[in-house]
């Protein structure tokens, strides 16, 4: 019944969004049930509504920068972006070397099987495999993200 009565509100609300048809609504009490309809029984009372405004909101009118705002010259400016730049290519040269390191080990488990990995006729265990390799994978795309963020990151700098 709860979508019943939503169903019921949004039509209730298209009826109230639009002006052209301007109808009386009524609110019924059918069985317990709240009901909405623009027809009129006895179980019905009219619903008193304020018309809706349409009409877009005002702009803001946009207030201009104060004169004792702070401000920072381009001397400033530049110097705290050549710092940006500096800090995020140091980010990024460390994360491709633990991207590297995380590579390296992957590849190493993945040449390496375990005793409890090997099945009773010679195989390996797939599953048990994937499952042990499964943190070094996710270390490694953790990894290229990041280096993929930083980036993205440098390539925005002006």
């Amino acid at each position: 019944m709860k979508a019943q009565d939503l169903l019921l509100s949004s039509a209730l609300l298209s009826l109230l969004a639009w002006p052209a048809q301007a109808q009386d609504i009524y609110k019924c009490d059918v069985d317990g049930r709240t009901t909405y309809s623009n027809v009129p029984t006895s179980k019905c009372r009219k619903l008193v509504l304020d018309p809706v405004n349409l009409a877009p909101a005002p702009k803001a009118a946009r207030t201009p920068t104060p004169s004792n705002f702070p401000k920072v010259d381009d001397q400033t400016q530049k110097s705290r972006d050549g710092d940006r730049r500096r800090i995020l290519e140091t980010e990024l040269e460390t994360e491709q070397k633990n991207a590297e390191q995380a590579k390296k080990a992957l590849a190493e488990q993945e040449a390496t099987v375990l005793p409890s990995e090997r099945m009773q006729g010679g195989g390996i265990s797939g599953g048990k495999v994937a499952e042990r390799l499964q943190p070094y994978k996710d270390k490694v795309a953790l990894h290229e993200r990041n280096i993929e963020a930083i980036s993205k990151e440098i390539a925005n700098l002006r």
